[in-house]
């Protein structure tokens, strides 16, 4: 008898093991892995497919990839959209995996993409390797802006139908799932409202994108994108296409031209070159940071922070308006061009606000002491 005892313990160890085995769980891309990790935290880790700055535009599955998706239990990704590469693959090596298309969950917004006029058509980088694909004419024509994680009110919709389905693969691990979504949705209600105080200075302020990926960010935040140019990132545009890009930079009144890392620098600058507009870099996917439970926190922390960086308020050295003394000194951010007609710099008694064309010592933007 007391020889079974140790076999008897490690077969109940072995069996408590096994039933609460985390599922093995693939998210297709940074910001779905980091969504899915934060959910899974404490119970299993999610493979990630489209690691380090590849672009999922443009990426072809490894053999690893392979191996991942045959052994998955769950697939989390974005849609037909997006993952071109995942379209077949989901079918012939995903065949036992529970598979989620996250642009379907429910409440979630999508909102369509945006053509003519200001907004040129729609790249993705690379479309004249696409043409004859089926998916990606979906993407740009049916299915509308799928980078709908951008919008933190999307992301807590994910986060709820992440959790939903982890919770119906593996139930002895639901309330651990219920639990971090519920905790990474209240962390989403807080990073969206530290989002609106830092943007809220250059909510007015017109910017151009090299890719029209950002409309969710803009929409949530009230920002000014005045519209996109089509550049593929790694081929330099002709003198003509360039000029052309120029005026229409102009024209938009743009004060920033945003491009996307893996532009090559010499593009941006040769657009933004003899115009009035600064360049500036914006990363949609987290190419450049470290996945993880806190990418799409940094993520979105990181667009905030290159679109401030860039529309920032002009530093000058004027004296203080008529009637606003500003006490100890220092300088004034003025926005430019003013807000206000200049016919009427005085503001009535207690109305400094930026809305008159500089901003009340209250609003932080003074460099007094």
């Amino acid at each position: 008898m007391k020889l079974l005892a140790p076999f008897a313990l490690l077969a109940a160890t072995m069996l408590t093991s096994t039933a609460f085995a985390a599922p093995n769980v693939v998210a297709s891309i940074k910001p779905v892995h980091s969504l899915v990790a934060a959910v899974m935290a404490g119970v299993g880790e999610p493979t990630l497919i489209v690691k380090g700055s590849a672009s999922p535009h443009t990426y072809a599955l490894r053999p690893s990839d392979a191996g991942a998706l045959e052994s998955a239990d769950i697939v989390f990704w974005t849609g037909h959209g997006m993952e071109l590469f995942l379209a077949d693959a989901l079918s012939t090596l995903a065949g036992k995996a529970t598979v989620v298309e996250l642009a379907d969950s429910p409440g979630i917004t999508l909102l369509p993409l945006r053509e003519g006029g200001a907004f040129e058509p729609h790249s993705d980088g690379d479309e004249a390797e696409h043409h004859d694909e089926p998916a990606h004419e979906g993407h740009e024509h049916g299915e509308g802006d799928m980078h709908f994680w951008l919008d933190p009110e999307n992301a807590k919709l994910m986060v709820a139908q992440i959790a939903t389905t982890l919770s119906e693969v593996d139930p002895e691990n639901a309330s651990a799932y219920q639990a971090n979504a519920e905790a990474e949705q209240l962390k989403l209600d807080a990073l969206e409202e530290e989002l609106k105080a830092t943007l809220a200075p250059i909510a007015d302020k017109p910017f151009v994108v090299f890719h029209d990926a950002y409309q969710y960010f803009e929409a949530r935040f009230g920002l000014s994108l005045a519209g996109s140019v089509t550049v593929t990132p790694d081929v330099a545009p002709g003198a003509a296409r360039i000029d052309e890009l120029k005026a229409k930079v102009a024209t938009l009144g743009a004060t920033c031209v945003f491009a996307e890392p893996n532009f090559e620098p010499t593009i941006i600058s040769a657009i933004t070159e003899g115009t009035e507009a600064k360049a500036g870099v914006l990363d949609p996917e987290g190419g450049g940071l470290t996945e993880g439970v806190d990418l799409y926190p940094e993520l979105l922390r990181g667009l905030a922070t290159s679109l401030v960086d860039c529309l920032k308020l002009v530093r000058t050295k004027s004296v203080p308006p008529p009637n606003l003394p500003l006490i100890g000194g220092g300088t004034w951010l003025v926005s430019y061009p003013p807000l206000c007609p200049k016919r009427d710099l005085t503001p009535p008694p207690h109305q400094g606000e930026a809305g008159w064309g500089y901003p009340t010592r209250n609003t932080a933007t003074s460099t007094a002491p």
